[in-house]
C-alpha cells in the first residue's frame, strides 16, 4: 500500500521557503523547519530529501513563484522606460513594506550567504541573475527603440540595471528605508533619459 502523505508538500514549501528566506539557510536548522511546518524529520527527509535538497527545493520555488512572474511582465511590458521605473517601484515596495519587509531577496541573500559554495545553488543564482538582465534588457531595448533614452544608451546597459536591483535588495535588507533607496533609483535611471 503506498504511503499517503498527510499534508501538503506545497504547503509545507512555501513555509520552509519563507524560513530559509528570512533567516538564511546556515542558522536555519533542520529542527527549526520542523517546527515551522508542524512536520517531523522523517516525513520532511522522506518527502525532500535533506536540508540542502530541502534549501535547493525552497530556492527553486522563490523564483518560480516570486521571481519569474515579475520578470516575465517586465520583459513583455511594450512601455519601455516606465516599465523599468515601475518594475523598481514594486520591487522597492515589496522590500520595505509588507509581510517581508526587511527580508531583502532569497537569491541575493543566497549570495551573500556561505551556501553560494554549493554548485547546485551557484547555478540557480547564474541562472536568475541572466532571467533578471535579460528581462531589463528586453524592457531597455523596447526604451531604445521607442527613442526614450539618451544618445549612446544601449541595452546593454541593463548589466548596470541589474546590479541597482541587487543593490536594492541587498540594502533593504540592511535597513534602507524607501526614500534611500528611490532616490538611488531615480538618479540612475535618469542618466539614461532622453531629454525631451
Amino acid at each position: 500500500m503506498p504511503d499517503i502523505k498527510h499534508f501538503d508538500p506545497d504547503v509545507a514549501l512555501e513555509r520552509v521557503e519563507e524560513l530559509f528566506w528570512q533567516r538564511g539557510a546556515a542558522t536555519t536548522s533542520i529542527q527549526a523547519v520542523a517546527t515551522t511546518t508542524g512536520l517531523n524529520r522523517s516525513s520532511l527527509y522522506a518527502t525532500f530529501g535533506d536540508k540542502r535538497d530541502l534549501y535547493l527545493a525552497a530556492l527553486r520555488r522563490y523564483v518560480r513563484v516570486r521571481a519569474e512572474p515579475a520578470l516575465r511582465r517586465l520583459a513583455q511590458d511594450e512601455r519601455g522606460l516606465p516599465a523599468i521605473r515601475e518594475f523598481f517601484a514594486e520591487l522597492i515596495e515589496a522590500r520595505c513594506s509588507g509581510a517581508y519587509a526587511g527580508w531583502g531577496c532569497m537569491i541575493v541573500n543566497a549570495h551573500a550567504g556561505a551556501e553560494c559554495a554549493d554548485p547546485a545553488v551557484q547555478t540557480l543564482l547564474n541562472q536568475h541573475f541572466e532571467y533578471l538582465r535579460d528581462a531589463l534588457r528586453d524592457a531597455l531595448d523596447t526604451a531604445c527603440h521607442q527613442d526614450q533614452v539618451a544618445e549612446g544608451i544601449t541595452a546593454e546597459a541593463a548589466d548596470v540595471l541589474t546590479l541597482l536591483a541587487y543593490g536594492v535588495n541587498l540594502r533593504s535588507r540592511a535597513g534602507a528605508d524607501a526614500d534611500t533607496l528611490h532616490h538611488a533609483v531615480t538618479v540612475t535611471l535618469a542618466q539614461l533619459a532622453r531629454d525631451l
